[in-house]
């Protein structure tokens, strides 16, 4: 598919390539193709990472004009890698080039390199020029692991400076903003089995267990209820666009779900166990049976309903983002089962209505992220997080068989995790998606929250190499730094007015400082022992 005179496309930042157009933010570069063939042309595009995507339209241009080329300028993303078709308006099905830019040529772009170059025949890849444990002593890597969790979600909250890979995956994958939220499930696990087993050695009968435990999950909700519905900003709470499913709410129900099953089968007398040689190498596992049985009934029903549940219009067992994603074959199939389960339950009007999909892949539909089925899993996820705690519980005077467990969990959830997935990011049995809280980024996150345990474990608790400093003060008060900086997160010195959109510069200097401000506060209440507990 030759061409004798070319398309020449030109690329450039703003201040480079066109100096009438408006500031573009971060992210953004100017894309001017100038047309010197004899026809009209139409430019479509596509993401790299939107997948079975539907080519969507950027620009047409009149044909060239007495060897003047004709030419059209356009804002474009460069967030992610994208492919350009270009296309005669003679009715031709098959377009005339492709031109695939590289997500290093348009990183290069937001460094002011202006570029000039030629389709080939056939498709190409443009590559930018420029180069360039004692027994009574507290588990502080329990603690460090949550004040790290939650240091780098408020930061990802804060914005993450505007760079992508702090901004949740639209849609199937992983950013380093999708680990935060299961990393905080797989703690709560964790101190459940703790905090439980403590509790029935101070003679704490199960019936206050209860009590407690849904006092404190009736607390996280209504104040995810209402913390998340109404702010200052916001005016009076209305129950037309109240949100129902949320961080907090998904948080509590999980907690209430994991410890009320706990209440009834955690050991009081550990010591009982040590004794039973012949389970020894499993004692952690079979001394619990009846709660493995619990959760695998669980994780069967959410499987059931995500592959089995008819949903109308849309292929049972669907997993995908609807809009133009599957070749737009079933746009208003955003999330299949689980989607459609949450709209049923709660009403168009009651979920989240701005996915991480939403932009990409063009969706129409709400979509909550924290929805039922996904809260299933991430009950799931919390029992991995009372499998450490019980490893720890149990295995207490052997270090070594703690980190020894830690590492066989993870290799076995990955190799699950391979398996589910095929070792890609789309076309696996089921792919990893934060979205759906689906069972392989559960297997996923969980076999990174044993390795990042463990090795906490042995610097912190077992080799005492580092203290947990700065991580361990807002591990130890993080209703108080989530609930705060969320509240706080439109005011200054939290966010102030950016003055050059177009660089991730200042917008990460705001982020860290905001993130950091709310390490020193919770310092502060370490020194002052003030520590919030619901």
């Amino acid at each position: 598919m030759g061409m004798s005179a070319g398309v020449v496309v030109l690329l450039g930042v703003f201040a480079l390539c066109h100096a009438e157009a408006n500031e573009l933010n971060y992210d953004e570069a100017l894309l001017t193709v100038n047309n010197y063939l004899l026809h009209p042309i139409t430019l479509l595009y596509m993401s790299d990472y939107c997948y079975k995507c539907l080519l969507q339209p950027l620009m047409s241009l009149p044909a060239a004009q007495s060897l003047q080329p004709a030419n059209h300028t356009v804002t474009i993303t460069t967030q992610f890698a994208l492919t350009f078709h270009v296309f005669k308006e003679d009715g031709n099905e098959e377009p005339v080039c492709r031109l695939a830019c590289t997500h290093k040529f348009l990183e290069e772009l937001k460094k002011k390199t202006c570029c000039d170059f030629h389709n080939e025949p056939d498709e190409s890849v443009v590559q930018s020029q420029s180069a360039d444990t004692p027994k009574h002593r507290r588990l502080l890597s329990l603690d460090t692991f949550r004040g790290f969790s939650l240091t780098i979600m408020v930061f990802v909250n804060y914005g993450g400076g505007g760079y992508w890979f702090f901004q949740h995956a639209p849609w199937n994958g992983l950013t380093v903003a999708d680990l935060v939220m299961p990393w905080f499930v797989f703690i709560i696990g964790t101190s459940v089995a703790l905090a439980f087993s403590s509790m029935l050695k101070k003679g704490i009968y199960r019936s206050q267990l209860v009590r407690k435990l849904t006092w404190r999950t009736c607390v996280l909700m209504a104040i995810g209820v209402f913390f998340l519905n109404f702010g200052p900003a916001d005016g009076p709470l209305s129950w037309h666009w109240a949100r129902i499913p949320g961080v907090l709410q998904r948080l509590g129900f999980t907690y209430f779900v994991l410890a009320f099953m706990h209440t009834f089968f955690s050991k009081p007398n550990l010591e009982e166990a040590e004794s039973h040689q012949r389970s020894a190498a499993v004692r952690d596992i079979v001394m619990y049976w009846p709660e493995w049985i619990i959760i695998a009934a669980l994780e069967t029903l959410s499987l059931c309903l995500t592959f089995l549940l008819p949903v109308p219009g849309c292929p049972t067992g669907y997993l995908g983002p609807g809009g133009i994603g599957d070749f737009g074959l079933y746009p208003n199939c955003t999330g299949g089962a689980a989607g459609y389960i949450d709209k049923w339950l709660f009403g168009q009007n009651h979920i989240y209505n701005h996915p991480t999909c939403k932009e990409l892949y063009k969706t129409t539909q709400p979509f909550d992220p924290e929805g039922i089925l996904g809260t299933i899993n991430s009950v799931v996820m919390a029992f991995f997080g009372l499998q450490a705690g019980k490893i720890i519980l149990i295995y207490r005077k052997s270090p070594h068989k703690i980190l020894c467990r830690f590492f066989i969990w993870s290799i076995l959830l990955g190799i699950t995790s391979a398996i589910l997935t095929k070792c890609t990011r789309d076309e696996g049995f089921i792919p990893i998606n934060k979205n759906l809280w689906s069972l392989s980024f559960i297997t996923t996150l969980s076999c990174f929250s044993f390795l990042l345990l463990g090795l906490m474990f042995y610097v912190i608790d077992v080799r005492r190499w580092w203290g947990g400093q700065p991580f361990i003060y807002p591990g130890m008060n993080s209703i108080f730094v989530y609930v705060g900086h969320s509240l706080l997160a439109s005011y200054f010195p939290f966010n102030w007015e950016v003055k050059n959109w177009t660089s991730h510069y200042e917008f990460l200097a705001q982020d860290l400082l905001g993130t950091s401000i709310w390490v020193f506060v919770s310092y502060l209440l370490y020194r002052k022992k003030f520590f919030l507990k619901i």
